[in-house]
């Protein structure tokens, strides 16, 4: 079959799902209301005026998103008057996106990858230029683009070996994808040899934007002010996902002594998905566990056997509060999250056999003695605890963190001076 024939065999497939996928936006809206706003965005129907020319950034979810905002802060920094079509995928994206909008700027839903959706987006937005976050290639989005004459980056690129199998079973689909984009910045070298693989152009290798985030001090005076008040080391699961927290708690019940003992620490869990803030409330309660919500604190943290960090925006809080983190995701086949953000406010990071997404980024962190890999979770919880009740090997770790993060700094500069040049094009 052509290629042409494939991309068309796609489009008809997408096309046809659309039903579906309303009612898939419908379900998330009963969790999350975020997805029933401007669903029309979705399949290219927009409202909104729009003023031709704007960078167009598109930032698929939340990590994507905080990327985008460092890149959207060095750009405005180079180029104060710069305009910003920012777009997305999913609510928890959108929402931190309305942190980097001003006048004159736009936020919108990205439409789904049909012809004629996309193509309404772009006779809608005319942006000069696209800039697509780590991994967001489309068919009939980079199809559209260059029918436009709008140039598209692919930055803060990164591409897995378990991504590039998937990407070359359908290498009818995604080569001419890749091929088609005006310049690709990957992370790593690893990730560019993956991209060239994949059949993109690679102009550079300039490191994760992630690394050029600056903590929010007031968030980290806080921390350290509320830590000072906690009795117990507080040792965090960040961004933990469906069936790890279970597990958690599953251990926590067979090593009581990790609770209420001699070895007792803080336990705080905080869930990756907003939507399963109750659902994790709900297991930790019938465990048999006392639990405390970041959402009902007042002037400090109540006393409990867990915490829940139940609220958003407060990551640097919650790592500034911790002497320890395990790595959500890690400990079951998801890929890991991002540990920069651990790293940047000092917190050292215990982390599980499974960091496929941020493969280099793990590496380096243990090489720098900022995070320690683990075969289970029983088996990191009981590293974090060792590591917490040794004062000067969690003070040795921490300073380790900080040290790595700085080390890593300088790719939001070079993405932004790219980025200025592709406009000028």
């Amino acid at each position: 079959m052509t290629r042409s024939l494939v991309l068309s065999a796609y489009s008809a497939l997408a096309v046809a799902v659309q039903p579906f996928l309303r009612s898939k936006l419908r379900r998330r809206g009963r969790v999350e209301p975020g997805y029933l706003q401007h669903m029309g965005e979705r399949f290219g129907a927009y409202e909104q005026p729009a003023q031709a020319g704007a960078l167009w950034i598109h930032a698929v979810s939340l990590g994507e998103t905080r990327a985008a905002g460092i890149l959207i802060e060095h750009l405005r920094t180079l180029q104060p008057g710069i305009r910003i079509l920012l777009t997305h995928g999913t609510a928890t994206g959108r929402a931190e996106g309305e942190r980097w909008v001003r006048a004159g700027d736009a936020q919108a839903w990205l439409p789904w990858d049909t012809p004629q959706a996309v193509r309404r987006f772009f006779n809608h937005f005319k942006p000069s230029a696209g800039v697509l976050m780590e991994t967001e290639v489309w068919p009939n989005l980079v199809a559209a683009a260059r029918d436009a004459g709008v140039a598209l980056a692919l930055a803060n690129a990164r591409l897995s070996a378990k991504s590039l199998a998937g990407t070359l079973r359908l290498s009818s689909l995604s080569r001419p994808a890749y091929a088609a984009l005006a310049a690709v910045w990957a992370q790593t070298d690893a990730d560019a040899k993956r991209l060239a693989q994949a059949g993109a152009t690679v102009k550079g290798v300039f490191g994760n934007l992630k690394f050029d985030a600056t903590p929010d001090a007031a968030l980290l005076e806080r921390a350290s002010w509320w830590r000072a008040l906690t009795p117990r080391p507080v040792v965090m699961f960040a961004s933990s996902r469906e069936g790890e927290e279970a597990e958690l708690i599953r251990v926590l019940q067979a090593h009581p002594q990790w609770v209420k003992g001699a070895q007792a620490v803080q336990w705080l869990i905080v869930p990756r998905h907003p939507q399963r803030f109750d659902e994790v409330a709900s297991l930790i309660g019938q465990a048999g566990l006392t639990m405390s919500r970041r959402s009902a604190w007042a002037s400090q943290p109540a006393v409990a056997d867990v915490w829940l960090g139940d609220s958003l925006g407060e990551m640097a809080f919650y790592f500034g509060m911790s002497r320890c983190a395990l790595l959500g995701g890690s400990f079951e086949k998801l890929g890991g999250q991002n540990l920069i953000e651990a790293a940047a406010c000092g917190c050292p990071v215990v982390m599980g056999p499974h960091t496929f997404n941020f493969t280099e980024a793990a590496q380096l962190s243990q090489q720098a003695g900022a995070a320690f890999r683990v075969a289970s979770l029983q088996e990191g919880m009981g590293e974090a605890v060792r590591l917490v009740s040794d004062a000067p090997a969690q003070q040795r770790s921490a300073s380790a963190a900080l040290a790595f993060a700085a080390a890593n700094q300088g790719a939001a500069l070079k993405t932004a001076q790219a980025v200025l040049a592709l406009m000028r094009r």
